[in-house]
């Protein structure tokens, strides 16, 4: 049963429902949330926090910000979806929106992160048949340790964290492990002939925001061309001006073949995402050959094309770059014995908690929820820190000085 010793009646009522009837498989917070607006989030009880997980960075551009709001209840009341069976006035405004912007031929939109991790996949496999000549079958995707694409059966083939995949199997075939931030161990999978593609997380979100060597992502485009191997950056996490850039590819100025996005390209209102390619991947696929019910209807496009327009005309990319940096020097300034390592880019940080407690990292979340900031711990010993990309310095001092007192539980 969950219990906790300041828990108000109403916060327990809610929790009780959840415990009762709903699965468990998840282990969140002890918190229970009504209301979001900016940067901030309110309980059921009025009481403020500070989100510093976004959403798993579904909410880049802040909770309900009007403009999204707007026109998501502007075309809520037009026209929500006709299937793909019909044209709509949007989908092809929004492809046209979306292409651009990127600067990619077409776009495949899809509604969750996974749905567009499964689509290139499909993509990979049948370039590689088609375009690379590889033998019927045979199509290999190579992965790295460490990844989170995902939970469906394909993208849990190829986990290597055993959370995902225990007692799920059997598990579909067809892909390769490589260890990441190690271009030797990519370029010698990628000399197997049947190797479609090569997919990949710029920065490594779930495993604890796991930044690769400057260099990294030069080489993958590099070794990709070199063994004729699409370059596949799922960017579901890591874009959308996340990392201080547009994409976490850009700080190498470096294209992928096939660009992943979801999460923030609805601004935490719906799931959305996108999948996108030249035509020469793009057009493998014929009608009828792959879909979605609900993609590309026209509540997610006009919602996605606000999304990306409020990115750019409020500048949260410069935004996050700056308060990022802020962000991890002030952290450094504290110098607590607690606080083994600091990572990230943009406002997509991490630290790495170091004490005898096993749940320091679980107590310590408590302690910063109790004074008014939401994160949440990953793998253990690890915590993400990602807000909404329109927080101001002011508010990254305050949001460091809840961690600095937070951290205190743990002398």
């Amino acid at each position: 049963m969950l219990t906790h010793t300041s828990m108000s009646q109403k916060t327990a009522h809610y929790l009780h429902l959840e415990e009762e009837f709903g699965a468990h498989n998840y282990h969140p917070l002890p918190v229970v949330l009504e209301r979001g607006d900016g940067v901030f989030l309110y309980d059921v009880d009025g009481k403020r926090y500070y989100d510093f997980l976004s959403g798993y960075s579904a909410v880049n551009q802040g909770h309900c910000h009007p403009r999204i709001i707007h026109k998501l209840i502007e075309q809520a009341q037009k026209l929500t979806l006709t299937s793909r069976a019909f044209h709509s006035n949007l989908l092809g405004e929004y492809a046209q929106f979306i292409t651009s912007y990127f600067g990619f031929d077409k776009v495949l939109p899809m509604n969750t992160g996974v749905e567009a991790v499964e689509t290139a996949i499909k993509l990979a496999r049948r370039w590689g048949y088609v375009n690379k000549g590889i033998e019927e079958n045979k199509a290999k995707i190579i992965v790295c340790e460490q990844n989170f694409h995902g939970r469906t059966s394909t993208v849990i083939s190829f986990s290597t964290d055993p959370s995902s995949y225990t007692k799920f199997g059997p598990f579909m075939p067809g892909f390769e492990v490589v260890e990441y931030d190690n271009l030797p161990a990519l370029e010698k999978a990628m000399q197997d002939k049947n190797v479609a593609g090569f997919l990949f997380e710029p920065i490594q979100g779930e495993a604890g925001v796991k930044v690769p060597a400057d260099g990294y992502i030069q080489g993958i485009r590099a070794l990709c061309n070199e063994y004729n191997v699409l370059m596949i950056a799922d960017e579901i996490q890591t874009g959308l001006a996340r990392t201080g850039k547009m994409l976490a590819c850009d700080h190498e100025n470096v294209k992928p073949d096939i660009l992943i996005l979801g999460k923030a390209l609805s601004g935490g209102t719906i799931p959305v995402s996108a999948v996108l390619a030249n035509n020469d991947i793009m057009l493998n696929i014929k009608p009828g050959e792959h879909g979605s019910t609900y993609g590309g209807n026209p509540l997610a496009c006009a919602v996605a094309i606000e999304s990306l327009k409020v990115l750019k005309e409020e500048n949260m990319t410069d935004n996050a770059a700056a308060m990022g940096e802020l962000f991890r020097n002030m952290l450094k300034q504290l110098q607590s014995p607690f606080i083994t390592t600091i990572r990230g880019k943009g406002l997509l940080n991490a630290i790495v908690v170091s004490h005898s407690n096993p749940d320091a990292a679980w107590e310590l979340c408590l302690e910063l929820k109790a004074n008014g900031l939401l994160a949440k711990p990953t793998h253990g010993d690890k915590i993400r820190f990602a807000p909404p990309l329109l927080i101001t310095a002011e508010q990254v001092h305050e949001c460091v000085g809840i961690i600095e007192k937070s951290l205190t539980i743990l002398a």
